[in-house]
Order: structure tokens, then C-alpha cells, then sequence
């Protein structure tokens, strides 16, 4: 039986819903290799539907040590989109792993497995966590709060934490591993649960990144002036090769989809660049993007607040400044 490190992380692979290993696994593993030895927890569905993952586990457990994993554990889920099934997967590798610490992403199965674990297991619950760390004392989490006006350092003091990291904040990588395989014994509980019948993926074709996760994103707002006007956005995203994202004014007046939203109720992102167009920056919208590591804002009203949390802003008309800078991204690569 393998030996585990005593600073062991456990990591939930963050998966699809056809089982398919999502990027976002990769900054959970080097969030984990930042403050021990990641140890990854993978359900056995995964090697049954991996497609374009390889077809079988020990693909799976080469490709994870190719980002970092110590050591692979796979567990048998008769359901791998099954929550109830997962955090049967994840107590079991608790119990043999002992780990310091217990990471998933904050996607929907992520937090909705974290928190069953955290309520089963009476542990201590850290969400929506933008890095972790050491101290003395042990692993600490760090939030983004109150919309991003505050950075907050958090711990828990009893047993290891479960964490939900958000995608995009962690940028390191490990060095690849020779990643062990171990197979898990479940114990399986008769605790009440759903019964998922079946689950489908839709997916919208798009040349453009998938927002969540995106290294660069372009963000318009009501100051695009209607649907036709938010086109420019568009096709600056695609000048930089860009996610497109909106504001929450740009939505609800039928610029763009629900789905680009960026915000306290939309979608929280972390990219390398955020460019906002005719945002003026509601403490709303700054809770989704303001952990962007370069901003830039362009915007007629030079009191808006989006200038507060600007790395650099242009006051001026974005239909006048926005093609400008298109045809001098495009001059740039002939």
C-alpha cells in the first residue's frame, strides 16, 4: 500500500458531465503543490467516458502526473455526476490519505460535493478561495470579499479545511510527477440521496475561449448603446483572441446573452487581462472581475468607477478609441 505524505492535499478532479477531465484540474493541482503533496481522487467514470482524455485509467493517472500528481486514486462511482456517489469517492481517500487539506474547484459539482463532505464530516468549509498558503499554524485561504474591496485571510482551526478554489486566481504549475495509481474501497453509505436519471451536455460552438477560465477577456457594458453597438466588443475579443464578457446592464438590455455576464450574478473571472468597454464599474461587477491581473477600462465618464480598480483607463468614446486600437492590434501582426 502506498505511503502518504504527511502533507498530503487531496484534490477532487473537477470532471464534465460525460466524465472528461476539466482544465480547471490543472490549477487545482498546483494550488495543492503550493502547500504539499497533491494527491488526486479521481471516480472510476472518468476512465470509462475519458474521450479525448485517453481511454483508460492509466492514461489518466499519466496524464494527471504530467500536471503534478503524486498519486492517483480511483475510486468505483455508479454515478460520477451523482454528488452523494462522489463524496463516498472522496471519504474514502480521506480515511486512507489522512491529507492536511481537502480541495475541489467552485463549479457547481465542485461546491455542491465540498459542502455535502464539510456537513457529513463536520469540517470546516472555505469557498469561493482565490489562493491558499502556510503559516505557521498551518494552511490558510485567501478570499476576495465584499465585491473585491477586501482581500481576506481565513483558517480553520479543527481537522483539515475543504476548500473551493475559484477558477483563474492560481497560476502556478508543478513540475511533472511519476504519478502512483492506487484503487479505493468504498464504503457505501445509506444516506437519503437524489437519483439522477440522465445528464447532457450543451455545448455552444464558438471559436472564442469559454468565459470561466478565459486568459484574456472583453467586457462591454450599457455604454455600447444596443446590440449592434456591443459588436465592437466582439470583434476586439477576437483581435485579441479573447473571451466576451458583459456587464450586468448590457444583459438585461438584450446586448448579449445571459450567459457573458460578469458579476455577482454572473460569472466570476480571473484572467491575465480584462478589458472593460462602456462599464462604469458597479461594485457588482467589479465582484466578478476585480482579481483580473491587468485592467484596463475605456469610458467617456472619467468619474466612473471602474477608473478606481484600473491598472490603465482612457477617458474617451469607446466607437472612436475601440477601432483605433483593432487596427492597430491588427497592423501589429502583419
Amino acid at each position: 500500500m502506498t505511503e502518504f505524505a504527511k502533507d498530503s492535499i487531496l484534490v477532487l478532479v473537477d470532471t464534465t458531465l460525460d466524465g472528461r477531465i476539466e482544465a480547471s484540474t490543472a490549477e487545482l493541482i498546483g494550488a495543492a503543490s503550493l502547500v504539499g503533496t497533491p494527491v488526486l481522487v479521481v471516480p472510476r467514470g472518468i476512465a470509462e467516458n475519458a474521450g479525448n482524455n485517453a481511454g483508460d485509467s492509466a492514461d489518466i493517472v499519466k496524464e494527471l502526473g504530467d500536471l503534478g500528481a503524486a498519486t492517483v486514486l480511483i475510486g468505483e462511482a455508479s454515478n460520477i455526476n451523482n454528488p452523494h456517489d462522489l463524496v463516498d469517492v472522496l471519504s474514502a481517500a480521506e480515511k486512507l490519505v489522512k491529507p492536511q487539506a481537502i480541495l475541489t474547484s467552485h463549479s457547481a459539482q465542485g461546491r455542491d460535493v465540498a459542502a455535502r463532505f464539510a456537513a457529513r464530516y463536520r469540517r470546516g468549509l472555505l469557498t469561493d478561495v482565490v489562493g491558499v498558503a502556510r503559516d505557521e499554524e498551518g494552511i490558510i485561504a485567501q478570499h476576495s470579499a465584499f465585491g473585491g474591496a477586501y482581500q481576506v485571510t481565513a483558517a480553520v482551526t479543527l481537522n483539515a479545511p475543504v476548500i473551493t478554489l475559484r477558477r483563474g486566481t492560481v497560476e502556478h504549475r508543478p513540475q511533472p510527477a511519476q504519478a502512483t495509481q492506487e484503487s479505493l474501497t468504498l464504503e457505501r453509505t445509506q444516506r437519503r440521496s437524489v437519483t439522477i436519471e440522465s445528464a447532457e451536455t450543451q455545448t455552444a460552438v464558438s471559436e472564442r475561449p469559454d468565459l470561466r477560465g478565459a486568459q484574456k477577456v472583453v467586457s462591454g457594458g450599457r455604454g455600447m448603446g444596443s446590440e449592434e453597438g456591443f459588436k465592437l466588443v466582439e470583434q476586439l475579443a477576437d483581435a485579441l483572441g479573447a473571451a466576451v464578457g458583459a456587464s450586468r446592464a448590457a444583459v438585461d438590455a438584450g446586448f448579449t446573452q445571459p450567459s457573458s455576464q460578469v458579476g455577482q450574478t454572473g460569472v466570476y473571472v480571473s484572467p491575465q487581462l480584462y478589458v472593460a468597454l462602456g462599464i462604469s464599474g458597479a461594485i457588482q461587477h467589479r465582484a466578478g472581475m476585480q482579481t483580473a491581473k491587468t485592467i484596463v477600462a475605456i469610458n467617456q465618464d472619467a468619474d466612473a468607477p471602474i477608473f478606481e480598480i484600473a491598472d490603465f483607463g482612457v477617458v474617451g468614446d469607446v466607437f472612436t478609441v475601440v477601432p483605433a486600437l483593432i487596427d492597430a492590434l491588427d497592423a501589429r501582426k502583419k
